[in-house]
């Protein structure tokens, strides 16, 4: 390639000139000799020394058709054959109609009528061979991916585009990723990272050069698209691909998922297929009993209703859609309950959707990054009702409000929070922060001196989703915190289940040997209560005292806690 890339900044391109005759090889030979560097040869055996012995430096070969020993027939088939010499184009020497049919048949890129033409005519036809098969070259290694061989993404989608327009055949689309690829490479390095996808790109080339036919790119780092002619019965394929896959990575810390678009004839476009298939393939990121999922019409119904979601976002925020909802949160260490604060949780009246849950918009949002605005659209209004009930009650009730990953990182998080804490003059320990466990894992150098500055202004941390296993007992002993909140998970089995019970009385325990108090949400019963209480549980949050309510029955309760 290096050398290609010389010889077209202008230094000169060999040519080899083959002819028995020696008046017809000098003649040729002055007419170029000024443009190229002429070589020559008088049969075709030793041209073919020649050949492979310069084919990386040879731009052109000039070959008489008839000659003693080998002639040009053979040579040219010799050429073809070869994948190291194909590369080099063939002009022939010929006075007969039908041998330059069956030159051209056999691969010639043109040919040179005897007697010769205008040197001008023949210099052109030696230019346009060398550029063309030049140009083919620099196409070929620009299109392909240079790991695994296969097209790369963009030549992939237009060659599939213009097959499409060229053929009315149902073309399936097929994305084939590697589970957790990241994972692999920091763990065994890139040089084998890089083995494992070269031989899964092996594995597809051998798929798509079968009798069926077919395309397939490497489309991102660890990610494939193949486009294969349609299928009945591709299911039964798959799970043979998926075996072949297995036995090439010999490697059971590595699996594939494939995502799959089974072409109907609805008219649909190749981008538009392998988006569909690529859905496919991503509902499969955390599902580990199958390696393989078609895209129906229900994925598409769910795919328009988030993109619904995400539009309608903006106009929801202005039109207060959202609405902040407020569990309680009751300290039980004293024989009487009392309301000690309260957690801030939205909710969305969609004026077409009805009630959306949050499972569904929480983890959408966070995708995308929209929950920045929608967290500080909940601190907002989370600070107001504090000093509307403080104005009201005489009563300060703290809010719990969810801190997300995006917001630890943001710069301006500090101002963000000053600014609610002035304008509706309340302190910084009356906004709870909740960050979960996980959060303190993706960089903890940099999140532990965000809180750690957020702490200095006065602000409580609390660690929420506590015990689903990210930290180490090493690293809760750095982490600053205020308070651990056991995820509600553990907590509704603790009455029946003698393992669940003792797992929450470790958790309590290290909550005291961190000197901290320990909230329990998901509380339902007043023996998971009793219970509780008899660990030494200091908060508890749940259903035996409130679901989450708006603003106005929440009031309820605060006035329920000041008559006592």
């Amino acid at each position: 390639m290096q050398e290609l890339l010389e010889r077209k900044k202008g230094l000169h391109r060999k040519i080899l000139i083959v002819d028995d005759e020696f008046i017809e090889r000098e003649m040729l030979g002055e007419m170029l000799k000024d443009l190229y560097e002429i070589s020559y040869a008088e049969n075709g055996a030793l041209a073919l020394d020649i050949i492979k012995s310069e084919k990386q430096r040879l731009s052109l070969i000039i070959l008489d058709l008839h000659m003693p020993e080998l002639d040009g027939y053979g040579l040219l088939k010799y050429i073809r054959s070869d994948n190291n010499l194909r590369r080099i184009p063939v002009i022939v020497l010929t006075s007969e109609k039908d041998a330059e049919v069956k030159s051209l048949q056999l691969g010639a890129a043109d040919f040179i009528t005897k007697p010769y033409d205008l040197p001008d005519v023949i210099r052109a036809r030696v230019k346009h061979s060398i550029e063309l098969a030049e140009n083919s070259i620099i196409i070929h290694e620009t299109e392909r991916d240079e790991l695994t061989g296969l097209f790369n993404k963009e030549f992939f989608f237009e060659y599939g585009k213009l097959l499409d327009n060229q053929n009315e055949i149902l073309m399936d689309a097929l994305v084939l990723d590697v589970n957790r690829f990241h994972i692999v490479n920091e763990l065994y390095g890139k040089a084998y990272g890089d083995l494992v996808l070269k031989k899964i790109g092996s594995f597809i080339h051998n798929i798509v050069n079968t009798k069926e036919g077919g395309l397939a790119c490497r489309s991102e780092s660890n990610c494939f698209c193949i486009y294969l002619p349609h299928s009945d019965d591709l299911k039964i394929k798959l799970q043979s691909y998926i075996s072949q896959v297995n036995e090439v990575i010999i490697d059971h810390k590595i699996s594939i998922r494939i995502g799959i678009y089974l072409d109907d004839g609805n008219s649909l476009n190749m981008e538009e297929k392998f988006d569909r298939a690529k859905l496919a393939c991503q509902k499969l990121r955390s599902t580990y009993s199958t390696a393989f999922d078609f895209y129906d019409e229900k994925l598409h119904s769910k795919e328009l209703r988030l993109e619904r979601l995400v539009n309608d976002f903006n106009k929801a925020i202005k039109e207060k859609q959202f609405k902040v909802f407020y569990q309680p949160k009751y300290n039980i260490l004293k024989e009487k309950a009392h309301l000690t604060s309260c957690e801030a949780l939205v909710r969305w009246f969609h004026p077409e959707f009805g009630l959306v849950s949050p499972f569904e918009f929480i983890s959408l949002f966070e995708e995308n990054g929209l929950i920045q605005d929608l967290d500080r659209y909940v601190w907002a209004e989370a600070a107001s009702k504090v000093k509307e009930w403080k104005d009201k009650y005489s009563i300060t009730i703290p809010v719990s409000v969810n801190v997300s990953r995006i917001d630890i990182f943001n710069p301006n998080l500090e101002n963000i929070l000053d600014e609610l804490l002035n304008k509706n003059s309340i302190q910084s320990k009356d906004l709870l922060l909740e960050i979960t466990e996980s959060a303190y894992t993706d960089n903890s150098k940099q999140i532990i001196e965000t809180i750690n500055a957020l702490r200095n202004k006065g602000f409580m941390i609390e660690m929420d989703d506590f015990g689903n296993g990210y930290s180490s007992l090493n690293m809760l002993t750095t982490l600053p915190i205020d308070a651990l909140k056991l995820d509600m998970k553990f907590i509704k089995n603790i009455c029946i289940d003698k393992k669940s019970c003792r797992l929450v009385e470790i958790m309590i325990e290290i909550s005291k040997m961190l000197e901290v108090p320990v909230i329990a949400e998901g509380v339902e019963t007043k023996e998971q209560l009793e219970l509780l209480k008899e660990m030494g549980c200091d908060i508890v949050q749940g259903y035996y005292f409130s679901k989450p309510i708006p603003d106005y029955e929440f009031e309820e309760l605060i006035k329920k806690e000041i008559r006592g």
